[in-house]
C-alpha cells in the first residue's frame, strides 16, 4: 500500500488515532507480519507498543533534528494515560527500542523494498532487463565500547585508530529510481565483496547489475552466472597491475573479445575453473582505457556502445549515498544508538525511511511529466516531514485534498537536466589570496 492510497482511503467521520494516519504510509499488514515473524509483538499494551516503536526507530530518520523523545511525542507515538497526554522519558524509549530488536525492522525493510523496488525497476528496463547497482559506503557511529567491540575503527594516515567507529554498508540500488532492493552491513574490517554476496537473493530474473572494480571478485559474479534466469553484470576492472587473468576465446569486434576468466588462487569451496565473459575495451580522448567486463555475450542483442553508456549510469548509486548521508542525515553523519543491536535497528529505519521518500515522489514525477530523478529529494523530505507534523490537526475528511497538494508541491521540484560532462579529470590548483609576482611588475603599495 502506498503513502497516498493509504491516506486517500481515510474517510469522514469521528477522527482517527494521530498514529493511525502516520502509520498508512506503510502497508499495517507488513509491520504485523514482521512482529510476528521476530516474536516481538507486544503480548500486554505498554504506554509504548511494538508497532508503535517501529514508527519510532522510522521517524528518528526523517526528523534528524529532533531528540527521539520530542520526537516519540510530537507524533503521539505513546499511548496517553488515564486522563491525560501520553508522556515517556528519554529512558523508556531506549528500553522499548531494545525489547524490540533490530529483527522485525530488518524484516519491514526487506518486505517493502522488494515490493518496491520490483515495481520500479520494472517501470524503466534497458534492453527488456531491470538495472540496478551495487555499492558500498561507511556510516560513523558513536564512540562507545560496545561499538568499537563490534563494529571496529578505520585506520589513519598516521598509522592510528580515527575518532569514530563505523560500520561498512552495501545496497542493491533499483537504479532508474534510487529504490534500495536490499542491504546488509557489518564491521568496518569485512570487505565489501563479501557483504554483497548476500543481495543476490534479492536480485530479480532478467536482471543486470553495475559493480565498480571493487566487486571484481570471481566468486562473487560466478553466483550471477545462470543462463535460466538471465541475471548479469557490468564490472569496470583493472587495466595495469592487478589485472585479471584470462584467455581470449574468440573477437567480437574492435575491443570486444569472448575471453574464458580464470580465478587468481583456488577458491573453498572449489569453483569451475574458467568463467565465459565479454571484454569491452573504451578509449576515450584525455582519459585512461577503461575495461569493463560483462556476463552480457550477445554483441547483436547488447552493442558495446550500449553497454558502455549504460554503465555511465552507475554513478547514481552514489548520488543516493549522497542523498542517504547529506540531506536525509542532514549531514550528521554520525548516528544516534549507542548499542550494537540499536545501531543495526536505526539503520533498517534509515533505509527504509529513504524508501518512503522515494515512493512519494514517484507518485509525484507523473504529474510533471519527468523522471523521479529529475525532482528534488531535499524538497521533499522537508515537504514530506511538514505534512506528516500537520496531519495531526487536520480533519480526516480534507486529508485526501492535502495529500493531493503535497503532490503537486513535490511535482514543481523539477531539476535542470543531468549534465553529461566529458571532460578528463585533472587536478585543481587552489587560488591563492595574494597577488600574483609577475616578472618587472612593481611591488604591491
Amino acid at each position: 500500500m502506498e503513502l497516498g492510497q493509504a491516506l486517500l482511503a481515510v474517510g469522514t467521520g469521528e477522527r482517527p488515532a494521530s498514529f493511525e494516519e502516520f502509520s498508512a504510509a506503510l502497508d499495517p499488514a507488513w509491520i504485523a507480519a514482521a512482529l510476528d515473524t521476530t516474536g516481538t509483538a507486544s503480548v500486554r499494551r505498554r504506554k509504548v507498543p511494538a508497532d508503535y516503536v517501529v514508527w519510532l526507530v522510522i521517524a528518528m530518520a526523517l526528523f534528524r533534528d529532533r531528540a527521539i523523545a520530542q520526537v516519540a511525542q510530537h507524533l503521539e507515538l505513546v499511548l496517553p494515560s488515564a486522563g491525560g497526554r501520553g508522556t515517556v522519558t528519554p529512558g523508556a524509549l531506549v528500553q522499548a527500542r531494545t525489547r524490540l530488536g533490530p529483527a522485525p525492522i530488518a524484516a519491514l525493510f526487506r518486505d517493502s523494498a522488494q515490493h518496491w523496488s520490483q515495481r520500479a525497476a520494472q517501470a524503466q528496463r534497458w534492453q527488456g532487463l531491470a538495472v540496478y547497482a551495487v555499492d558500498g559506503t561507511t556510516l560513523r557511529l558513536p564512540d562507545t565500547p560496545a561499538n568499537v567491540a563490534v563494529f571496529g575503527r578505520p585506520g589513519t594516515s598516521r598509522g592510528g585508530p580515527a575518532a569514530y567507529p563505523q560500520l561498512r554498508l552495501v545496497v542493491l540500488l533499483a537504479l532508474r529510481a534510487h529504490v534500495l532492493a536490499a542491504a546488509a552491513f557489518g564491521a568496518f574490517a569485512t570487505s565489501e565483496p563479501a557483504l554483497a554476496a548476500a543481495l543476490w537473493g534479492a536480485l530479480p530474473a532478467q536482471s543486470v547489475v553495475l559493480l565498480d572494480r571493487g566487486f571484481t571478485s570471481y566468486a562473487l559474479l560466478h553466483a550471477l552466472s545462470d543462463p535460466g534466469h538471465e541475471r548479469h553484470y557490468v564490472v569496470r576492472v583493472r587495466t595495469g597491475r592487478g589485472a585479471l587473468r584470462w584467455r581470449v576465446h574468440r573477437p567480437l569486434g574492435d575491443g570486444d573479445v569472448l575471453v574464458d576468466w580464470r580465478p587468481q588462487r583456488v577458491a573453498d569451496p572449489p569453483l569451475p575453473r574458467t568463467l565465459r565473459a565479454r571484454a569491452i575495451r573504451l578509449e576515450r580522448p584525455g582519459y585512461p582505457p577503461t575495461l569493463l567486463l560483462t556476463s552480457l555475450l550477445d554483441p547483436e542483442r547488447y552493442p558495446a556502445a550500449a553497454v558502455a553508456a549504460l554503465y555511465r549510469e552507475r554513478w547514481e548509486v552514489e548520488n543516493t549515498f549522497d542523498e542517504v548521508k547529506t540531506h536525509t542525515l542532514q549531514r550528521a553523519e554520525t548516528l544516534r544508538s549507542q548499542d550494537p543491536a540499536r545501531v543495526a535497528q536505526e539503520v533498517w529505519g534509515l533505509l527504509i525511511a529513504y524508501n518512503l521518500v522515494r515512493v512519494l515522489m514517484a507518485r509525484a514525477a507523473p504529474r510533471a511529466g519527468v523522471s523521479p530523478l529529475r525532482l528534488s529529494y531535499w524538497n521533499a523530505v522537508l515537504f514530506l516531514r511538514n505534512f506528516w507534523q500537520s496531519a495531526w490537526y487536520l480533519p480526516p475528511g480534507t486529508l485526501p485534498r492535502h495529500l493531493d497538494t503535497l503532490l503537486d508541491q513535490i511535482a514543481l521540484l523539477v531539476l535542470p537536466p543531468r549534465r553529461q560532462r566529458h571532460y578528463p579529470r585533472a587536478v585543481k590548483i587552489p587560488q591563492t589570496a595574494y597577488p600574483r609576482k609577475r616578472p618587472g611588475q612593481p611591488p604591491c603599495a
